[in-house]
């Protein structure tokens, strides 16, 4: 049984994060395919994998370990990456959780560094915070992606360490190996001052795109 049967769709002005289903599945077989020169320690499926992508995460949600989502651009209403709460742990004897994880998370190439993770993620913490009354959170990649460390530095995150072999491996030529992954995490007392550094970079990146727009138009 899925640990959180009831959660919404979450809505931002430039992405929503809605239940994952095999709907979603034609555009994330385009989205995964735009430029793949990112995903080298990323698992995201090729687009003739998606359909046993999903049927994969489908059962991780039977099992109560995963909630996943699509990322849908709220633009044009494409799927455009996937993104999931996991590995929940709840309080000795009780059933309401104390901490979770944000991870299984891909962009297409053309939404990255549009501010679509950013709010992604500003989503999913303010509901676990704010709703789910979790304690901690962590988010945690291979320790060799210095991109995605770097990304989950800004948003704030607080860096723990290196745990050696500690999670399944992506990159390419593992299959089967472990990796180091980076630990990073989020907890309650950080949460205010963590949520008011991801709307500072959502109100930056809405400032760039809307000066992107004007120039050409003053030029014109």
């Amino acid at each position: 049984m899925n640990f959180l049967p009831d959660v919404p769709v979450l809505h931002g002005s430039l992405v929503r994060l809605e239940p994952l289903s095999m709907s979603h599945g034609e555009d994330l077989a385009v989205s995964a395919e735009e430029d793949r020169g990112a995903y080298g320690f990323t698992r995201v499926p090729r687009a003739w994998e998606v359909e046993e992508y999903l049927a994969a995460h489908f059962e991780r949600a039977k099992s109560g370990k995963l909630v996943p989502f699509a990322q849908i651009h709220q633009g044009d209403g494409r799927a455009v990456g996937v993104t999931a709460y996991w590995d929940p742990r709840f309080w000795p004897g009780r059933s309401e959780l104390y901490a979770i994880e944000i991870g299984w998370t891909w962009l297409a190439a053309s939404a990255q560094r549009t501010g679509i993770n950013v709010e992604a993620k500003l989503l999913l913490l303010e509901y676990a915070f704010e709703t789910l009354g979790v304690v901690r959170v962590d988010l945690k990649t291979d320790a060799r992606n210095e991109r995605s460390r770097r990304a989950i530095e800004r948003l704030g995150a607080q860096f723990e360490g290196v745990l050696r072999h500690w999670s399944q491996s992506h990159a390419p030529g593992e299959k089967g190996l472990l990796r180091d992954s980076a630990m990073f995490s989020v907890i309650a007392s950080e949460w205010s001052a963590t949520k008011a550094t991801l709307c500072r970079r959502l109100a930056q990146t809405r400032h760039r795109e809307t000066v992107r727009l004007v120039i050409p138009l003053a030029v014109a």
